[in-house]
């Protein structure tokens, strides 16, 4: 596990100089962030798999679906006008995706991974306002969205799982423990 880590953030941090050193010095922020916005996601995926949890990924899909969805299908109801005159500011995309992985990292496998998370989901969600693209409502309305779709879909990991079985003639408990 602690190789997970590492490796989810070596990459963050990798993908990070890389854009710094691609983007010119007014656009760095607002490249971080949108790199940012996908790393976070990506990284439940990372330690789902580092997990061997293929109940995780399932729910962080159900999550992370439902979340774009609500985004995606109140962004054109609500067309609100951005910060630097665009449309469809109402809510943050970037912030409810970085937002979602954030809170599927902590709801599933603890603070641990969750604390880190949610420190870059803020800097998403700060990027977004500082490059003018949305409004601070915008941020904190995506990022509610992410959180509050995996308030629904994600359980805590386990390493020990009870479940009921039926055999011939009779019934009894699976029991299954992962390390």
């Amino acid at each position: 596990m602690r190789a997970t880590r590492s490796a989810s953030a070596c990459v963050l941090v990798g993908l990070a100089l890389a854009a710094a050193q691609a983007a010119a010095p007014s656009d760095t922020v607002e490249t971080l962030g949108t790199i940012a916005s996908v790393v976070v996601p990506v990284s439940g995926l990372v330690a789902a798999a580092a997990h061997h949890d293929g109940k995780g990924a399932l729910q962080l899909t159900e999550a992370y679906g439902t979340t774009m969805a609500v985004v995606y299908i109140l962004k054109p109801l609500v067309d609100r006008k951005r910060p630097d005159g665009g449309s469809q500011s109402f809510p943050s995309g970037h912030s409810a995706s970085a937002f979602a992985g954030a809170a599927f990292l902590q709801r599933r496998y603890g603070w641990w991974y969750g604390a880190p998370a949610y420190a870059v989901a803020t800097f998403v969600a700060w990027s977004r306002v500082e490059a003018k693209r949305h409004w601070t409502s915008d941020v904190v309305a995506g990022g509610a969205i992410g959180i509050a779709s995996n308030l629904v879909f994600t359980r805590r990991y386990s390493k020990l799982t009870v479940a009921p079985t039926a055999v011939p003639g009779g019934g009894g408990l699976v029991l299954e423990l992962r390390w």
